[in-house]
C-alpha cells in the first residue's frame, strides 16, 4: 500500500510533480522504477545491500535532475542510465580497496600494450563505430543490463536477432580493438 495513497500519474506529471517536491509524485516515481533499477543494481553487485546503497544514491539523482530530462525517450531509459552511472561511481570509488587482494593463480607478466592504456571513453569511441542496431544492442545488453527479451520487445526484433547483434557486436568490437593496440590475454 502506497504511504500517501495510489494515484496513477502519468509520465508528464510525475516528473513536474517531483521537480515540484511533490512527496506523492516522488514516491510514485520510486516505486514504478525501484523493482528494475534494483534487478539491473543486483546484477552487476550480487550483493542485496550494496545494490540498495546503489539504488538509493540513484534515485537521490535522479530527483535532483529530473528537471533536465527533456522527455527524448522514455523516462524509464533516462532513470536506467542514471542508475548506471551510480553504479559505475560505485565501484569506481571502491576500486581502490581492489588493489590490496592477490590472486596467485592469475599472476602473469602482462604486456606492455595491455588494456591499462585505454580508457572507458577509448572503448565507448569504438562502440560508437559499430553497425547502428548492433550498437544499440550491445549497449542495451553490456552496459545497461538489459537482457535479450527485453532489447527485442524494446528494439522490435526477435530474441534470435538480438543475440546475434550482440554477438555481431561483440566480434566487431574485438577486431577494432585489435587493431587501434589492444592485446587479449592467451591462456
Amino acid at each position: 500500500m502506497a504511504f500517501f495513497g495510489s494515484h496513477k500519474y502519468s509520465e508528464e506529471e510525475l516528473v513536474a510533480g517531483c521537480i515540484s517536491n511533490d512527496r506523492r509524485a516522488q514516491e510514485a516515481l520510486y516505486r514504478r522504477f525501484f523493482p528494475e533499477m534494483m534487478r539491473m543494481c543486483l546484477r552487476h553487485t550480487r550483493d542485496e545491500d550494496k545494490a540498495i546503497e546503489i539504488v538509493n544514491t540513484g534515485f537521490l539523482r535522479v530527483f535532483r535532475k529530473l528537471h533536465t530530462y527533456g522527455f527524448k525517450g522514455s523516462l524509464e531509459g533516462w532513470v536506467r542510465r542514471l542508475m548506471y552511472h551510480c553504479v559505475a561511481d560505485y565501484f569506481r570509488e571502491n576500486a581502490r580497496y581492489s588493489h590490496f587482494l592477490v590472486f596467485e593463480e592469475w599472476d602473469q607478466v602482462v604486456p606492455e600494450r595491455s588494456h591499462d592504456r585505454f580508457f572507458e571513453e577509448d572503448i565507448l569511441t569504438e562502440v560508437r563505430k559499430l553497425p547502428r542496431m548492433s550498437q544499440q544492442v550491445f549497449r542495451m545488453y553490456a552496459i545497461e543490463g538489459f537482457n535479450h527479451s527485453e532489447i527485442s520487445e524494446a528494439l522490435g526484433i526477435s530474441e534470435g536477432t538480438s543475440k546475434w547483434h550482440l554477438s555481431n557486436a561483440r566480434q566487431k568490437l574485438k577486431e577494432q580493438l585489435i587493431a587501434i593496440g589492444f592485446t587479449t590475454r592467451t591462456a
